[in-house]
């Protein structure tokens, strides 16, 4: 891998991670419009640990919060601090499971453009339905366990490339009620502990394997996708509290258009 695929690959990580177009299936996508050979499994745990850095230095302060909470967590149910980090908690539990029984017990890979496609389709209407109709007037700190487990639920789905993480999340956001800002804000403050324990897996995956590590492709895509990732998350948040969601739903049925276009030539 040259330093421009992995520039190249670090930034559509950054900056897909965070917005709602799957940046698992970018990565399957982009290889294959380019024609590059596929990157190593330790290039895509290093650009997944660029955006945890980016997601952390972001939100130092609303994780340093919740510090406090953990000694209370079983009995202050009432605290708002105490309910965010039991609700983050509860919604890493399904990604956790399925991802195990996709990826451990079952050995299912997913890295089809067409099913990339209609993931891109599907998913992107139901962001757009969400968006349009659903009501906006509850405040993250009201949402209570059920809440959380749907948001688990939609978090999980997008270990099929093509869902995107952040896209599910949000949409799960916006279908119980929460503004624009706080749909984002939850996704964002979710993506810590699953891109850790996904990376934290990965790796463990790369301390197997007897294949060489490129560390200055890696030190690259680090880079690159922290920054990207920071300024990402920075501005989805201005952007989605002025216009919303309907520009991402019209990339991602647009770009699926063209996969499907693109497959039958």
């Amino acid at each position: 891998m040259d330093a421009l695929q992995a520039a190249v690959l670090g930034l559509i990580q950054g900056l897909t991670e965070f917005l709602p177009v799957s940046s698992s299936g970018h990565l399957v996508l982009t290889p294959w419009l380019l024609g590059w050979t596929d990157q190593s499994l330790a290039f895509d745990v290093a650009v997944h640990l660029g955006t945890l850095l980016a997601v952390v230095v972001y939100f130092w302060r609303d994780l340093w919060g919740l510090v406090p909470a953990v000694p209370r967590l079983l009995h202050d149910g009432e605290d708002p601090g105490v309910r965010l980090l039991r609700g983050l908690l509860i919604a890493t539990v399904p990604a956790c499971v399925l991802g195990a029984l996709l990826r451990v017990v079952l050995d299912v890979e997913f890295s089809s453009p067409a099913l990339v496609a209609t993931n891109l389709i599907l998913f992107g209407l139901l962001l757009g339905a969400a968006d349009r109709w659903a009501p906006q007037n509850r405040k993250l700190e009201d949402v209570r366990w059920p809440g959380y487990v749907l948001l688990g639920v939609a978090q999980a789905l997008a270990l099929i490339p093509g869902t995107s993480r952040s896209g599910a999340t949000m949409t799960a956001g916006r279908l119980l009620g929460l503004d624009r800002v706080g749909a984002a804000r939850i996704s964002f403050l979710m993506a810590v502990p699953v891109i850790a324990i996904a990376g934290a897996y990965e790796f463990l995956k790369l301390l197997q394997s007897e294949a060489p590590v490129e560390w200055q492709a890696m030190g690259i895509g680090v880079s690159v996708a922290f920054v990207s990732g920071w300024v990402c998350i920075a501005g989805l948040l201005h952007f989605v509290a002025r216009v919303g969601f309907w520009p991402f739903v019209i990339y991602r049925l647009l770009l699926g258009g063209l996969i499907f276009a693109l497959l039958v030539r």
